[in-house]
C-alpha cells in the first residue's frame, strides 16, 4: 500500500462527504489526482459505478494506484456496486473500459432535476462531461422559451439541460449518430418530445455554412469542440486557432442571444483565451457576460493543490474555460 495515496484518497472523500450521501444517482469527481497528489489517477462516480482513470505514461506504472483505489472504494464506499478502469494509453478495449468488479455499469444518472442516459464504455470518454455541470445549470435556468444550437453536441447533455428547462427548440449537431442516439435516450428519460429533424448527424462545417446562408439565428449557440480534429470539410484546432472556429458560429447568434464557448485545451492559458475573447468583443457586437467556474468536486480543494496546472488558466479556475458571450447588436 502507498500510504501517501491512502491519505490523499481519505482526504478527498472527506472533502466530498456531501456527494457520498444517498440517493446514489448523481455523477461527480471523487478524486482529481493531478491536483490531489497522484497525477496518474482520477476517480469519477456515476450513480453506483466508479470509473478509475489510469493516466500513467506507462500503464503498468499506474496499475498499483488503480488497485489501491479500487480497494479503497470497496472498503469505504460499499454502495458502489461496479468498478470500471479506463487506461488512457492502453488498447482500444482498455481505453473504453475494463470491468474489474460488479455488474454492468450504470446507464443513467440524475443532475439538477434532469435525468441523463450514459454509456460509460462508449469510447475513451464516459459519454458525460462532469466539468460542464455549471453550464448545464445555467442552460436549464436561462434558456426557457429560447432556441438553441448545440454544436459538437456529443451525447447532448447541454441541449438536454436546455430542453428540460423549457427551451422552445434545441438542435443537436454531431458527426456521430451513435452519440445523438444517447441524447434521444435522455429526452425519453425526461419525457421530452423527440423531433428527428433536430438531431443532425453531420459535419459541423457544411451544416453551419448552410445555416449562415439561410441566415438562421438562435438565442443560444453552444460551441464545445474537441481539442483537435480533422475532417474532409475542415479542421478544428481549439488550442492554436480558436478564433477561426468561433467565427463560424458568430453570425448564427441572434441579437441579445448568447454564444457559449468552452475551451478545454490544457496548454492554452486563460490569458491567451481571454485575448481571443477580447478580439471578438472589440467589434462592439458581443460582450463577455460571464466566466462560469468549474464545480469544486471536479477541481478539488483550491487551497490544498499538490501541483499547479501546466499552464495558468486564470482568470478561469480550471483548464476547462467556459465563456458566455452576449450579442448586443
Amino acid at each position: 500500500m502507498n500510504p501517501d495515496l491512502q491519505r490523499s484518497l481519505e482526504r478527498a472523500a472527506a472533502w466530498r462527504a456531501s456527494w457520498l450521501q444517498p440517493p446514489h444517482d448523481r455523477a461527480f469527481r471523487l478524486f482529481n489526482g493531478f491536483y490531489e497528489g497522484a497525477p496518474a489517477l482520477s476517480i469519477d462516480v456515476y450513480a453506483r459505478t466508479a470509473v478509475l482513470h489510469n493516466y500513467a505514461r506507462q500503464p503498468a506504472e499506474g496499475a498499483p494506484l488503480v488497485r489501491q483505489a479500487a480497494d479503497f472504494i470497496q472498503a469505504r464506499l460499499p454502495w458502489v456496486q461496479t468498478i470500471l478502469v479506463k487506461v488512457r494509453r492502453g488498447s482500444q478495449e482498455e481505453r473504453r473500459g475494463v470491468l474489474i468488479a460488479g455488474p454492468q455499469p450504470d446507464r443513467r444518472i440524475a443532475e439538477n432535476g434532469v435525468r441523463y442516459a450514459i454509456d460509460l464504455t462508449l469510447n475513451r470518454d464516459t459519454s458525460f462531461y462532469l466539468d460542464t455541470r455549471s453550464l448545464r445549470r445555467w442552460a436549464k435556468a436561462r434558456l426557457g422559451s429560447k432556441t438553441v444550437l448545440n454544436t459538437f453536441a456529443y451525447t447532448g447533455s447541454l441541449g438536454v439541460a436546455a430542453a428540460a428547462g423549457g427551451a422552445r427548440r434545441v438542435i443537436h449537431l454531431d458527426r456521430s449518430r451513435t452519440f445523438l442516439n444517447l441524447a434521444k435516450e435522455s429526452y425519453t428519460l425526461n419525457g421530452l418530445p423527440i423531433h428527428k429533424r433536430d438531431f443532425i448527424a453531420a459535419d459541423f462545417f457544411p451544416v453551419t455554412a448552410r445555416l449562415r446562408r439561410e441566415k438562421a439565428q438562435f438565442d443560444c449557440v453552444f460551441l464545445d469542440p474537441p481539442f483537435f480534429a480533422v475532417s474532409g470539410r475542415g479542421r478544428v484546432d481549439w488550442e492554436n486557432d480558436p478564433l477561426r472556429l468561433i467565427n463560424k458560429v458568430r453570425p448564427l447568434v441572434a441579437p441579445n442571444g448568447w454564444l457559449v464557448a468552452i475551451n478545454n485545451a490544457l496548454f492554452l492559458s486563460g490569458q491567451a483565451y481571454m485575448a481571443t475573447l477580447d478580439r471578438i468583443c472589440a467589434s462592439g457586437r458581443f460582450v463577455l457576460e460571464s466566466r462560469l467556474p468549474i464545480d469544486p468536486d471536479f477541481t478539488g480543494p483550491a487551497d490544498d493543490r499538490q501541483r499547479p496546472p501546466p499552464v495558468d488558466p486564470a482568470p478561469f479556475n480550471h483548464p476547462t474555460k467556459i465563456a458566455i458571450l452576449r450579442r448586443i447588436l
